[in-house]
C-alpha cells in the first residue's frame, strides 16, 4: 500500500502518520514495512531509531489547543525545536485555513518552511478548493516559499486529487489498515526417505513442486516455472533475473542483509519501471 501512495504522489514527499491507529508492539514493524515500500519518513520515534534515520513530522493539534492561540504556539514550537527541524505550522485548528495559514506566513516569516492542512471531513467541503485557495492567498501575499502539506484520511484518489498542487501528505490510516491481500502457504512437495529425494504433490488448484521466480526488466515481467528452469529469454534478448535469492542455509546466514534503505531503493527503482497504478 505504502508503494502504492508513493507511486502515485508524482514522487512528492510522503510521510507515514498512522502509528496511533495500531497498537504501540507493532509501530515499528509498521514505520519500516512503509519506509522500505517507498514512503520518505516515519513519525515514530523508535521506529526512525530502527531504521537509522530521523523521525519525521509536524506540531499536532494539542499543541495550538493548550496555548489557545495559534501565533503563540507556532512562536513557542519556533522557539523550542532544533534549527534543522522544518517549520511547519498546523493552520486549521481554530480558524479557516487561508486565514490561519496567512497568520503563521505573517508570524514566522522566512522561517516558515510549510503549512499543513488537516482539515476534518466534517468540516472539508472541496479539499483541491481548500488547498488552491490557500495556495493563492500565500502567493499573493508575497509567501511562495511557502509549501503545503496535507493530511487527514488521505486516500489514493485524494492524492491524485491533489498532487499537482501540493508539496507533501501525511498519511495513515490508509495504509495502517490496506485491503487484505489473500495469500496462503501450501505444500506443493513432499520429501520421500527412502529415495531421499523430494518429489512434487499438492492439492487440486495448487500447482505441484518447487518452482523459480524469474523478472524481465524494465517492469514486472515474471516468468513461474519449475525449479532447475533455466531463465527465459527476455524480449531483449537479455535473460530474466533470478529473484529467489538465498540468504539462510541450515539455519544460517549466508548473505548480508540489505539495509532498509537499500530495500527502499529497490523498491523505489521497481516503482519507476511500472505503470501508475489506478487509485482505490
Amino acid at each position: 500500500k505504502a508503494a502504492r501512495i508513493k507511486r502515485l504522489s508524482w514522487n512528492k514527499t510522503v510521510l507515514f502518520f498512522g502509528l496511533r491507529a495500531a497498537h504501540p508492539a507493532i509501530g515499528p514493524m509498521l514505520d519500516r514495512a512503509t519506509y522500505i515500500g517507498g514512503l520518505d519518513g516515519v513519525s515514530g520515534v523508535l521506529g526512525a531509531k530502527l531504521l537509522g534515520i530521523k523521525p519525521m513530522g509536524t506540531m499536532p493539534h494539542t499543541l495550538i489547543i493548550v496555548f489557545e492561540d495559534p501565533v503563540k504556539a507556532w512562536k513557542a514550537f519556533d522557539e523550542v525545536m532544533p534549527s534543522d527541524v522544518p517549520r511547519i505550522a498546523l493552520t486549521d485548528t481554530f480558524y479557516d485555513e487561508r486565514m490561519e495559514s496567512l497568520m503563521a506566513a505573517k508570524a514566522l516569516g522566512s522561517k516558515l518552511f510549510g503549512v499543513r492542512l488537516d482539515t476534518p471531513r466534517s468540516r472539508r467541503g472541496n479539499m483541491k478548493s481548500i488547498v488552491q485557495e490557500v495556495r493563492w492567498a500565500l502567493d499573493l501575499a508575497g509567501y511562495k516559499h511557502v509549501k503545503i502539506f496535507v493530511s487527514g484520511g488521505i486516500n489514493e484518489k485524494e492524492i491524485v486529487e491533489l498532487r499537482d498542487l501540493v508539496d507533501g501528505f501525511g498519511v495513515g490510516t490508509s495504509i495502517a489498515f490496506p485491503p487484505s491481500v489473500d495469500i496462503s502457504m501450501d505444500v506443493v512437495e513432499k520429501y520421500d526417505e527412502k529415495s531421499g529425494k523430494w518429489y512434487p504433490i499438492s492439492k487440486r488448484g495448487k500447482l505441484p513442486g518447487a518452482k523459480k521466480l524469474f523478472r524481465c526488466r524494465p517492469g514486472l515481467n515474471d516468468y513461474v516455472l519449475p525449479w532447475g528452469s533455466e531463465a527465459p529469454v527476455c524480449r531483449d534478448g537479455s535473460r530474466a533475473e533470478d529473484l529467489l535469492v538465498k540468504y539462510i542455509e541450515d539455519g544460517r546466514l549466508v548473505r548480508k542483509l540489505p539495509t532498509a534503505k537499500e530495500i527502499r531503493e529497490y523498491v523505489l527503482k521497481q516503482l519507476s519501471e511500472v505503470p501508475e497504478p489506478k487509485p482505490i
